[in-house]
């Protein structure tokens, strides 16, 4: 009754009757990846798929669920990709360090050739977290660092990880109820360089989580960063991509880039005035706690995001954060006054 789910508003009899006996290769079911919805009614998308496979095989659900949660886009449209750091106009809107705390851009990613997370085997987590270091230990310059496996890790170092906030958590209920957290914590780990500006979660929500961060507003530098080590890995790796849908990833919502482009900012005027949500809306970012989502500000600091992930370049999720902090800036400012 109270389920408000995407998942719900698409499983109708009729699309349910269609695919009910249908399977992928991998042998993954409507059953399978509808699972973590119907265990947690209160889930607001309800679908996490299992494959490559799944996005054919299940396309009378899930295309309606990509295309309402991407609105704007369509399930024919071809996604645009743009990891060209030299395409990017986003000089650092605070020079001066008074707003921005820091700039953090991060992509889901996941290997061709294998399921998605939800039903990686034991034996084929441990091949893609062998792969996966095998090339981050041969990255060089600024990306040098050490790869440390959640399995067997000392109190010691677990602490220091948290301490950076940099050490993922098992996850959530809906996560487990997908099948995500199987053999936890084997297979999974975190590759950090020597600087503590790049990270790759590898074997959480996705095969591969890859993170450029540092403090401050120059979104131009994280953002070339990430494309170096992303494209390295990309030539090196292989990854599961859809001329529609861009980067598959298991949770539809991750479609596309895959990439979350935020800085942490201090705005304690400007997120007051009345016009902080149609500025947000305005140019495509969202707002948030710097705690995650549904988090309120502390501080009047807060999270600010890119909000369109599909149908739109690396470069364009980037360009979308930039102009909106660069709006919020002004708006902060012009009140300071």
């Amino acid at each position: 009754e109270n389920c408000r789910s995407s998942l719900r508003r698409y499983l109708t009899k009729e699309v349910f009757d269609k695919l009910k006996l249908l399977s992928t290769s991998r042998g993954v079911t409507l059953r399978d990846i509808t699972r973590s919805g119907v265990v947690n009614q209160d889930s607001s998308v309800g679908v996490y798929l299992g494959d490559e496979e799944s996005f054919s095989v299940f396309a009378p659900l899930i295309n309606p669920i990509i295309e309402e949660y991407h609105k704007g886009f369509k399930v024919t449209d071809t996604h645009p990709a743009d990891f060209d750091p030299s395409h990017l106009d986003a000089p650092n809107p605070d020079a001066d360090a008074k707003y921005i705390i820091s700039t953090r851009i991060r992509v889901a990613r996941n290997l061709k050739g294998y399921g998605l997370t939800p039903t990686l085997t034991k034996e084929e987590r441990t091949e893609v977290e062998k792969k996966v270091v095998g090339v981050l230990e041969g990255l060089g310059g600024d990306l040098t660092g050490k790869y440390y496996p959640l399995t067997g890790m000392d109190d010691a170092t677990a602490q220091q990880l948290i301490d950076d906030h940099f050490l993922f958590k098992k996850g959530d209920r809906f996560l487990e109820a997908a099948g995500i957290n199987r053999e936890w914590p084997e297979g999974r780990g975190i590759f950090r360089n020597d600087n503590k500006t790049f990270l790759v979660w590898i074997n959480e929500e996705d095969q591969l989580r890859i993170i450029s961060m540092q403090k401050g507003g120059d979104m131009g530098a994280v953002f070339s960063r990430l494309a170096t080590a992303v494209n390295e890995l990309s030539d090196k790796l292989g990854f599961q991509y859809s001329s529609n849908l861009g980067y598959l990833s298991s949770c539809p919502t991750n479609l596309g880039t895959g990439m979350r482009a935020s800085v942490h900012i201090r705005i304690p005027n400007a997120s007051a005035h009345a016009d902080f949500k149609k500025i947000c809306d305005d140019n495509q970012i969202q707002a948030r706690g710097i705690h995650g989502e549904h988090s309120e500000s502390a501080g009047g600091v807060y999270d600010i995001s890119n909000k369109r992930r599909l149908g739109q370049s690396e470069v364009q999720c980037v360009q979308d954060m930039h102009k909106g902090v660069v709006k919020l800036i002004e708006l902060e400012k012009s009140l300071e006054k």
